[in-house]
């Protein structure tokens, strides 16, 4: 299987542009499903949870949605990408799964970083894993990272491939956490980051980018440059994610005791 990253450097509310510009980036290359950075279509700093609406799409409904699933049909491939989705009952930090035959799955980010606290709903549904060009693949974004659990919830349900769209503003922690998320889990691990900055109402915002791929050993299989736009694809073996034996006796996800891990009472 071939997986490819998108590291783009958006407009900050010019989506047509975004959005054609990180297709033009695919065009030419050929994978099976490709993850896109957080909010690729709008960029990253909302000022307001206002201008977050106003922003926001539906999904499946959106533009955007059919903008990707138009590339998909036409390239047969499935593609994961970040966008503000506007809901019945509020606006969230999602990601959106796409392929050939349309719209697959939504995921909504669950730990939201920072001022994102004040833009957006927490995700209200459980990690989920589904199947995309044969992979079973399972979504989490950007500062969902920096918790085990988003990782493990998703091997424990099957997982091969973490696809992660990502707005990384903190150097090298999300590329080192998914190392070892990959690593402690026995998944590949995509990380799909921007780069460049964004400066409004004088606060400004530097992206890390360093896209990666990382495999099951927590190896680096591709890592994109921190400041250009670029695309980086790196072929994939499933059945080493599932694979989860450390030695002849130990498993990954068998030899688990969650029946000691939580103090009773506690969380």
């Amino acid at each position: 299987m071939r997986v490819g990253l998108v590291q783009t450097d958006p407009r900050f509310g010019e989506r047509r542009r975004n959005v054609d510009d990180a297709l033009a980036l695919m065009e030419p290359q050929r994978a099976d499903l490709w993850v896109l950075p957080e909010f690729f279509a709008t960029g990253y700093q909302f000022l307001d949870s206002a201008e977050a609406a106003r922003l926001a799409e539906p999904i499946p409904e959106g533009p955007t949605t059919h903008d990707l699933a138009a590339f998909c049909r036409s390239n047969d491939c499935c593609i994961v990408a970040g966008l503000p989705e506007a809901a019945p009952d509020g606006t969230y930090n999602s990601a959106l799964l796409v392929g050939p035959d349309g719209f697959i799955a939504t995921y909504r980010k669950i730990h939201l970083f920072a001022l994102e606290k004040t833009l957006f709903r927490p995700g209200d549904r459980p990690f989920s894993v589904c199947v995309a060009r044969g992979a079973r693949v399972g979504i989490m974004i950007c500062f969902d990272h920096l918790f085990p659990e988003s990782a493990r919830s998703l091997a424990l349900l099957g997982a091969e491939l973490l696809a992660h769209p990502a707005n990384l503003v903190l150097p090298e922690i999300g590329q080192q956490t998914m190392a070892v998320r990959a690593l402690e889990n026995g998944v590949y691990a995509a990380t799909a980051n921007r780069v460049g900055t964004e400066s409004r109402a004088g606060k400004v915002l530097r992206y890390t980018g360093q896209s990666q791929i990382v495999g099951p050993r927590g190896e680096v299989l591709a890592r994109l440059s921190a400041d250009r736009v670029e695309v980086g694809i790196a072929e994939i073996d499933l059945a080493r994610a599932r694979d989860k034996s450390i030695t002849s006796h130990n498993d990954k996800l068998a030899d688990r005791r969650p029946d000691l891990y939580t103090p009773p009472g506690a969380a």
